[in-house]
């Protein structure tokens, strides 16, 4: 069943009916919906399968910190859409998202759980982590959250964090790998590989001419890799291909702007638009000034040449090729449509 994607409390009950199903549910940004995320939502589904109940998620839309606090609030490892894709493919049922704004920021504990919990997503359930906050001024924790839930009715649970070498995982962990390049150790954390997505664009054809043919990508992503040249995959029409990307400013060509740039392989068709994603496995060095075109083409070459040998092997599974049929596309178009259509109206 696909995700249901509800914007506010009247959409909520628009698609859900005067019998509001009573659902369990989890609270939080999940940048990244990263391991101890899915944790915690893979708790949700277990649940919410138990007792006959909804899997929800409560999530909001900017990050709470862009509004009470924009001088701390972190770049983020994922678009909406992003986020979104990944509570579908755990298995989810819905997703409520919120437009985080100064009134929803000036709820006390008690209001938001009256008015969000229980009034319209009609909670059996609550499950966060330990550090969990919520209400104004994060005046709410864990502990108010169970006297809250034992008022109305609803239980809550909290879900232990997962370690990796010693350390908890956490968006911030996962930043700071990714600001450094670090695409290993970021998709250790997440449980998948970093992904940009955004738009094919056209560039200035110097790569096609003198080097090798490459999808520019224009990215809403607010958090983008360490520049320099990477192991990668781009999906492209519900297909993944090998490639290698560079991330930086063409410093052989003069470059003023940053770029993103991907050459696929096995692949040739000419693109100058449409949706592309790019996930990030191996980097293979820092971006760098070459005395010209030619000398830029032998690197290049090689580090295609080391791409393509990191595919060629079979223990290093790559992410699976995925059919996705035209009227699956098309779906998926239509959902981003109803989405975009749904922010422009809470705004």
């Amino acid at each position: 069943m696909p995700l249901a994607v509800l914007h506010s409390a009247e959409e909520w009950r628009a698609h859900f009916g005067p019998e509001l199903p009573r659902s369990i549910v989890s609270i939080g940004s999940f940048d990244g919906v990263h391991i101890g995320h899915q944790k915690i939502l893979r708790a949700v589904m277990e649940r919410a399968r138990q007792s006959g109940a909804l899997a929800a998620v409560l999530t909001f839309d900017p990050h709470p910190l862009k509004i009470v606090r924009p001088q701390d609030s972190p770049p983020l490892l994922m678009t909406t859409h992003q986020r979104l894709a990944a509570f579908e493919q755990l298995g989810l049922d819905a997703a409520l998202v919120l437009r985080f704004d100064r009134p929803l920021s000036m709820l006390t504990p008690e209001e938001f759980a009256q008015r969000i919990l229980v009034a319209t997503l009609a909670v059996r359930g609550v499950m966060v982590g330990a550090n969990f906050r919520f209400g104004r001024g994060q005046a709410g924790d864990v502990l108010r959250m169970e006297e809250i839930g034992r008022n109305w009715g609803f239980e809550v649970r909290t879900i232990a964090p997962v370690s990796l070498g010693g350390a908890i995982v956490s968006s911030t962990a996962i930043r700071s790998a990714v600001a450094a390049g670090d695409v290993v150790k970021a998709e250790k954390l997440l449980g998948r590989p970093f992904a940009l997505e955004g738009e094919i664009r056209t560039g200035t054809g110097q790569g096609r001419r003198l080097i090798v043919p490459t999808l520019n990508l224009a990215t809403q992503n607010e958090l983008l890799p360490k520049p320099g040249v990477y192991i990668t995959q781009s999906r492209w029409a519900g297909e993944t291909y090998g490639s290698a990307t560079n991330v930086g400013m063409r410093p052989t060509f003069n470059g003023q702007r940053l770029t993103i740039e991907s050459h696929l392989f096995e692949f040739s068709a000419e693109l100058q638009s449409g949706p592309l994603e790019v996930l990030f496995r191996r980097r293979l060095r820092d971006e760098q000034k070459f005395s010209g075109p030619q000398e830029l083409k032998a690197q290049v070459l090689r580090d295609l040449k080391r791409a393509r040998d990191f595919f060629a092997q079979p223990v290093r599974a790559s992410t699976p090729r995925k059919k996705i049929l035209p009227k699956e596309i098309a779906a998926t178009a239509k959902k981003r449509s109803v989405h975009a259509k749904s922010r422009k109206k809470v705004s």
